[in-house]
């Protein structure tokens, strides 16, 4: 090769090397600031989560009811930024019981309760100590108060918010429930040994199984119930349970059931495939195995949120693995890639942190003992390791989905 030829050659060389190590420093500076953005908004979704609960609203002049109503929208039940939250949930901890009756029908004890106001809300009452166990089938056992508080602030965590506002709360039967109690819920009041207890109305609600106070003083959570103006449907899960002994659903058999859901109104279009799997991820963390209805707002056409209602069946067994939980992720092998990013900042330890401190100033704190937060943080693991399996079967572009990708492109 010529002289001339090789110093050009060289000269080419040398330009590509400059620019390459231009290019690579400016990938590395890019990469570590990114890291460092998503470093400082983690933490400010961690500042953010402490509800202090307090009663002023120093801004409006309008009640704590009316501003949660004007929140519910299609899509979320509560914004992202919520600075009125501390006072709406000390309302629903505080407010007095103007109304009190047996709960909507179900298969679990609850009362509905109308506050000052005019708001009404769900009081589940505490069946269990927080470091009882239940066993048997992972939906088995009375409802736990409980799990409905940490299941709320878990849908915060994840940036959800699809379920509606959940608070612990003290009350006590002989003076704030009984002289407001309707005669169908009165009926069902008595005392055994120096406690007030009370049975309800609902398919397993059996006088010879009551809940009852400390005393006169019964702990429980209040859900706010949602506005009028936005009525529910409910829905079969497509990846529900049977509960008939020998008989499997399709999905517990068929590997190609994921495929036949795609073809079926409404998950053959808009967002609620995707949110069955954000779902099925935040039912697998809770330990729910008994989300076999669900409910979306009325006249949707799909594009309703799927409102994460009834998590009391949560938190039972810490030492609960039920995979099933998690078939429609690891069937259908795709996931928002918002969830998978929140998933991936909540990793080694942080998801038990984010719920210790979401839920601290909560009136029934101490919310979960910490078997059942060590158990959430092990669960994730689960979960992330099922995603990964997916994307080294089908790619990370196949598996990780924007939020706003029509289904057709799946």
């Amino acid at each position: 090769m010529k002289l001339k030829q090789r110093v050009v050659l060289l000269a080419i060389l040398l330009v590509i090397f400059i620019f390459t190590k231009v290019f690579l420093i400016d990938n590395l500076d890019t990469s570590a600031a990114n890291r460092e953005d998503q470093r400082r908004a983690f933490h400010r979704m961690m500042t953010g989560l402490r509800v202090e609960l307090a009663p002023k609203l120093d801004h409006t002049l309008q009640s704590p009811w009316e501003i949660a109503a004007q929140w519910v929208v299609p899509r979320e039940v509560y914004p992202e930024e919520t600075p009125e939250l501390g006072a709406i949930m000390h309302a629903m901890a505080t407010k007095k019981i103007i109304k009190a009756d047996v709960g909507y029908k179900g298969t679990q004890l609850k009362a509905l309760l109308i506050l000052e106001g005019g708001q009404k809300v769900v009081f589940k009452p505490k069946r269990y100590s927080r470091d009882h166990v239940v066993e048997g089938e992972p939906y088995a056992g009375y409802d736990r108060h409980n799990a409905e508080v940490a299941a709320f602030h878990l849908d915060r965590i994840l940036g959800f918010r699809r379920a509606p506002l959940v608070v612990g709360r003290f009350v006590n039967l002989r003076t704030e429930i009984k002289p407001v109690a309707t005669e169908q819920l009165l009926s069902t009041f008595l005392t055994v040994g120096n406690n007030t207890c009370f049975y309800g109305k609902c398919y397993y609600c059996r006088e010879t199984e009551p809940a009852c106070a400390d005393g006169d003083i019964m702990e429980g959570s209040v859900t706010l119930w949602l506005p009028d103006v936005w009525p529910l449907q409910k829905h079969r899960h497509p990846w529900g349970r049977t509960y008939r002994e020998g008989k499997l659903a399709r999905w517990e058999y068929d590997e190609s059931y994921c495929d036949a859901v795609k073809k079926t109104s409404p998950y053959d279009s808009g967002p609620r495939l995707l949110d069955i799997i954000d779902t099925a991820v935040f039912d697998y963390l809770i330990g729910n195995a008994d989300r076999h209805h669900y409910e979306s707002f009325q006249d949707d056409e799909g594009a309703s949120m799927l409102i994460l209602l009834d998590n009391a069946k949560s938190f039972g067994n810490p030492s609960l693995d039920e995979r099933s939980i998690l078939a429609p992720l690891y069937q259908c092998c795709i996931i928002r890639v918002s969830t998978w990013n929140r998933l991936n900042y909540l990793k080694n330890g942080m998801l038990k942190s984010a719920l210790k401190s979401a839920m601290s100033h909560d009136p029934i704190s101490p919310v979960l003992s910490d078997p059942h937060l060590d158990a959430v943080d092990q669960r994730l693991l689960s979960v992330l390791a099922t995603v990964k399996q997916c994307t080294d079967q089908f790619g990370m572009d196949t598996v990780l989905v924007e939020d706003r990708m029509p289904l057709s492109h799946l």
